[in-house]
């Protein structure tokens, strides 16, 4: 049920619950909310509860069958698939577009293949695998899936994108396959629509995906030396002082650190006026 607040405040309270209890397709939902103001969330909670009661074919035999059952229902006959023609279009990074649309980027669809298996007593989890966003049954680890192309893979399969992302060297482990957290999905999302705001130039939109990030990973070191350069664009000197010193304090080695105490020193050279 939608609580009263602002999306933002909504979604702070969601994120302080324990991982177990994230409703993942709410907190995703909330995260579109502040692009699409007055966005009806329930609306599009009951479009995944309706894509659920209509998969007859996900609701019956092995699990291997379950799952393919999923993936011929949402792939074929819903026509969910990935936008290869326009991958960083930001509507890809929304879920009421994607579940509007039937189109978006790995982890979005993943989201959408998440949600109605859920909602089927399907146990799929989301894999943060290099590169490109999966799922897999979390019962049966071979039982992987990529939404975005529609397609069940192999081991060999992911072996191969592996190489195709770190190299030829690269060789697959059971890291590579580790399931996602709610929290690390929705970092994740978030992450993905500040580059593209970033891309875009739109600073203080991408300066609200990094607020998001930072209540769900409060002690998320990189994340406050972004914001804090965020804050420094948007001329935020006090707030953006206030979290590079934090993030050096919390990662004095990180690789950015002397870059980062260089910045410091220039803030206080130029004398710009705190605020």
């Amino acid at each position: 049920m939608q609580s009263s607040g602002s999306p933002r405040e909504r979604f702070a309270a969601l994120v302080t619950l324990p991982d177990e209890r994230i409703d993942l397709a709410e907190a995703a939902l909330l995260i579109a909310a502040e692009a699409y103001p007055g966005l009806d969330v329930p609306r599009y909670i009951g479009m995944l509860d309706d894509l659920a009661a209509a998969d007859g074919a996900a609701t019956t035999g092995d699990d291997a069958t379950r799952v393919r059952g999923l993936l011929q229902f949402l792939a074929v006959r819903r026509g969910f698939r990935g936008n290869q023609e326009d991958y960083y279009d930001r509507r890809n990074s929304f879920l009421n577009e994607v579940l509007e649309r039937r189109t978006g980027i790995p982890i979005t669809l993943t989201l959408v293949y998440l949600e109605v298996a859920r909602r089927l007593g399907l146990p799929l989890v989301g894999v943060g695998f290099p590169g490109h966003f999966l799922a897999k049954h979390a019962a049966v680890p071979e039982l992987i899936v990529d939404p975005f192309f529609g397609q069940m893979l192999s081991r060999r399969d992911c072996e191969q994108r592996l190489r195709s992302v770190l190299g030829e060297d690269a060789t697959l482990d059971p890291s590579h396959l580790r399931p996602s957290t709610p929290r690390e999905i929705l970092v994740r999302m978030l992450r993905n629509l500040k580059q593209i705001y970033l891309r875009a130039r739109e600073l203080e939109s991408a300066l609200g995906c990094s607020e998001r990030i930072l209540l769900v990973e409060p002690e998320l070191a990189s994340e406050l030396r972004d914001r804090g350069l965020l804050y420094e664009q948007l001329e935020c000197f006090a707030a953006a002082r206030a979290d590079l010193e934090r993030f050096l304090a919390m990662a004095p080695d990180d690789p950015t650190a002397a870059v980062i105490r260089q910045r410091l020193i220039d803030l206080g050279r130029s004398g710009a006026t705190l605020h």
